[in-house]
């Protein structure tokens, strides 16, 4: 089917109390992993790109392969710009044929990130493209993002926020953090809580890699529509080229190990859809 927008899917999960997983990819064998496992568990799923990605490879590329998997594919397929960098850079994935866009001023001050935030959501609005923006800061360091220590998301502030840009959808920062954790992630479901409370459109979990299965479900139930992952992916499959790989030295054809990669990140990506409860919600 054609590529899909991540409104109506976040709006769904809002309404039914589950979430859609959102999955950054690097290259052709974990695109297809992904939109693999998403039929399989007949869940809508979301490919997301950082601007880092795009600039090794080119928005078109990343756009042209992702829509050619989606069209074969029979569950919901939107392609998600991930913690867009600039205006500039959003306006691009948008012109590109991107359906979801995140625009991230979070390391900026509260009125420059909502001056920032209203610009692309105004642009987006013209082609009904729904803007995912972020308030407080992950933590972290993962691509070119770096958080450093992070900033927890104001309940207030939050509220504010979506008042003044419209967005469709808010990253919080309420523990997680991007990368690997360096000890037990200390998660503020009670924070989340109390967002939720100020904040009526579908919230969203970034740096979920490494996060105990129960504590995103938890989350989920408290409001969470859209959970990221990207780390846990990476690992996946670079352990599986590497397993084919260290196995022999003798392995020159790129698809033996890309297949192996593939196989981990299907598997990864399953267990993820399951924990976020979207199993069987392919169909709107």
């Amino acid at each position: 089917m054609p590529l899909a927008t991540s409104e109506e899917m976040l709006l769904n999960a809002q309404r039914d109390h589950y979430a859609v997983g959102a999955f950054n990819v690097e290259n052709m064998e974990m695109m297809m992993a992904v939109i693999e496992a998403a039929e399989e568990m007949q869940s809508p799923v979301i490919l997301q790109t950082t601007p880092s990605t795009v600039s090794y490879a080119g928005l078109n590329l990343y756009y042209a392969s992702v829509k050619a998997l989606a069209e074969a594919a029979s569950v919901p397929v939107a392609l998600h710009l991930d913690h867009g960098s600039s205006y500039e850079l959003a306006i691009k994935a948008l012109r590109e044929g991107y359906t979801s866009i995140m625009i991230d001023g979070s390391h900026y001050s509260l009125e420059k990130n909502i001056a920032l935030t209203k610009r692309v959501v105004e642009a987006c609005r013209l082609q009904k493209i729904p803007v995912e923006a972020e308030l407080g800061r992950v933590g972290g360091k993962e691509d070119d993002l770096d958080g450093e220590g992070g900033g927890l998301t104001s309940p207030e502030e939050a509220a504010y926020f979506v008042k003044q840009t419209e967005i469709n959808s808010l990253a919080v920062s309420i523990g997680t953090a991007h990368g690997v954790y360096q000890g037990e992630p200390n998660i503020r479901v009670d924070l989340l809580k109390d967002i939720k409370k100020k904040v009526s459109i579908p919230l969203v979990l970034h740096g979920t890699s490494g996060v105990a299965d129960e504590i995103v479900r938890e989350c989920i139930s408290e409001g969470i529509c859209k959970v990221n992952y990207a780390t846990d992916l990476r690992i996946a499959y670079t352990k599986g080229v590497k397993q084919i790989i260290d196995g022999d030295d003798f392995v020159i054809d790129p698809k033996l190990y890309g297949k192996r990669g593939i196989e981990l990140v299907k598997r990864y990506v399953i267990d993820r859809i399951s924990t976020c409860r979207s199993i069987g919600r392919g169909r709107f």
